[in-house]
């Protein structure tokens, strides 16, 4: 299937009410480490807030559920990550599908793959979890699904491109709203791209662009080899030199900034954070970013005040 070719990226928004708009309007992602800082997060992000609690290594599905109950206690709504490969039997995820729907009212989840070279169960894609119905069965109405704009280094593309497909059109015959959200990414022609090419094929799944909060470079570039950051990772080393100076971290702000002038939703929906184990450090850049506080700079990004 042809994409169609990338148009001009709009000029970076000249005011400041677009970016403030995408900050407030964000979900955020946490892990299960970072649930003591969940009360301190109340008073920084508004009610109702997603927030998706991932699945790290040897992490037990009790510790998410543990997780995303804390999560809907201080008043956020949770969207737990489901990596198919773990789930080593059609009897465990409906065991947590029950208890993510009752113990901490979970409406949503993100289903993903995982990393993993085997399944341990019966799945190994997300669709074959979707073509069950059992997220329907226990009252699940949303869907939250993987998208790679610069593709996936273990996956051939065109693989890819049919995959996020499909999984939308089996959401949608699901009677599931579905999202796709991204890996995170660092320049914004790529994602637009993508995003263009599934709206001309007539995918009307919700379209988020994941993108990390502030960070150290050190940690990015770990995260980003990781998981398979594509070209977008030069921009990385593409900052002004005073810059570089402020102890080798690198924000979002050029990025948000040039998002924020590409039209929603006809392109896109809004924003996802990936924290990286600075969750609260997040919430509190969010906090003075949706209130405004912050100046535009010269070099097409804005400066925290």
């Amino acid at each position: 299937m042809t994409q169609p070719k990338a148009e001009a990226m709009p000029e970076p928004v000249v005011d400041q009410a677009g970016i403030a708009t995408l900050a407030r309007g964000c979900s955020i992602e946490m892990n299960v480490q970072d649930a003591p800082q969940l009360r301190r997060a109340r008073s920084l992000l508004s009610p109702g807030k997603k927030v998706y609690v991932s699945h790290l290594p040897k992490q037990t599905w009790q510790q998410t559920i543990d997780a995303c109950h804390e999560v809907r206690e201080v008043g956020f709504e949770p969207v737990p990550h489901v990596p198919v490969r773990l789930l080593d039997s059609a009897r465990t995820l409906e065991e947590f599908l029950h208890q993510a729907a009752n113990r901490a009212q979970v409406a949503e989840i993100l289903l993903i793959s995982g990393d993993y070279p085997q399944a341990r169960g019966p799945y190994s894609t997300v669709a074959e979890v979707l073509r069950t119905g059992k997220l329907g069965e226990f009252g699940l109405r949303r869907i939250s699904m993987a998208g790679h704009p610069e593709g996936h280094p273990q996956v051939p593309l065109p693989e890819i491109r049919r995959a996020e497909r499909e999984k939308a059109e089996l959401a949608q015959a699901a009677g599931l709203q579905a999202t796709l959200l991204t890996q995170f990414f660092f320049e914004a022609p790529p994602f637009v791209e993508w995003a263009a090419g599934l709206r001309a094929d007539g995918v009307r799944a919700r379209l988020v662009a994941g993108i990390s909060g502030p960070a150290s470079i050190a940690t990015l570039l770990r995260y980003a080899v990781r998981c398979g950051v594509g070209p977008s990772i030069r921009a990385l080393g593409a900052r002004p030199t005073s810059m570089v100076k402020l102890i080798g971290d690198h924000g979002p702000e050029q990025l948000m900034r040039t998002l924020a002038g590409v039209p929603r939703p006809d392109v896109y929906d809004g924003l996802h954070f990936f924290t990286f184990g600075g969750f609260l450090r997040t919430c509190e850049w969010l906090q003075r970013v949706g209130a405004g506080e912050f100046t535009l700079d010269r070099h097409g990004g804005f400066r925290v005040d």
